[in-house]
């Protein structure tokens, strides 16, 4: 029991919280959406048993995550000499088709949703894929803080959301800080190929790509649909609604 008349102890000084030092960019955009999704048997057993080595986690003391994730042959040389960083797979289906055409190049693939990633790791098992790696975490961080500068031979952006209304443009994925970001990372004459089936956001594109000095169009204006881009289910039945698809091409000069 307190003696009478006793004061109450004077509560400790809360410390202020530090303001985030990251750049402000980062703190506005991710490269996915939040959404809810439910997995599969199949890729929940693939998650489970090829996850460990195949996917490789976020870790901010990875300074270059290319060398970090290149295997090496018996005489310890790189087995991949090209390597492409795609951001966002979605379920991983075009991922796998480019992976099977171009068995030379590793493949990062970086998505958070685990339903995507079991998706891709059923079909890494079913075709055999050895030459892709997942890094299942939000890409912005991946490229910021994992990606040496000038150690990708390729970057992929394939349908990212478009955040259709006015207000929220600010979180698209296609800005121009993230664009240098990603263009500091290319290898002098390396690419960065973007697709869209959302004509503002091809414009904007179009025009945040145009305007960086570090990359060159590869077209005038919008680039014919590279080869090794499949078209996807959802991509063919816009097609024959009538919906475009632009596709964009850059080189890092």
């Amino acid at each position: 029991m307190k003696p009478e008349g006793a004061q109450e102890p004077a509560p400790e000084p809360i410390a202020p919280v530090p303001e985030a030092t990251e750049p402000a960019h980062r703190r506005g955009i991710h490269s996915f959406v939040t959404r809810r999704g439910r997995m599969t048997t199949a890729q929940a057993r693939a998650l489970a048993n090829l996850g460990p080595q195949y996917e490789i986690a976020f870790d901010p003391l990875v300074r270059d995550l290319v060398g970090n994730a290149q295997p090496t042959d018996a005489g310890g040389q790189r087995r991949y000499p090209r390597t492409i960083l795609e951001i966002g797979f979605g379920m991983g289906g075009a991922t796998a088709h480019i992976a099977g055409l171009m068995p030379d190049t590793l493949f990062i693939g970086c998505e958070v949703h685990e339903a995507g990633v079991g998706a891709l790791l059923k079909l890494i098992g079913d075709l055999g894929l050895a030459n892709i790696r997942i890094v299942p975490h939000d890409a912005v961080d991946v490229v910021h803080t994992m990606i040496a500068p000038a150690t990708l031979d390729g970057i992929h952006i394939f349908f990212p959301d478009p955040w259709p209304k006015k207000r929220h443009h600010k979180r698209r994925l296609i800005q121009a800080p993230f664009v240098r970001e990603l263009a500091e990372k290319l290898k002098p004459g390396a690419y960065i190929h973007c697709a869209t089936d959302w004509q503002p956001y091809a414009e904007q594109m179009l025009e945040v790509l145009g305007t960086e000095p570090l990359l060159t169009n590869t077209a005038t204006g919008y680039a014919p649909r590279p080869a090794y881009r499949p078209l996807t289910k959802f991509e063919l039945r816009g097609l024959r609604l009538g919906h475009g698809v632009w596709d964009l091409v850059f080189r890092r000069v």
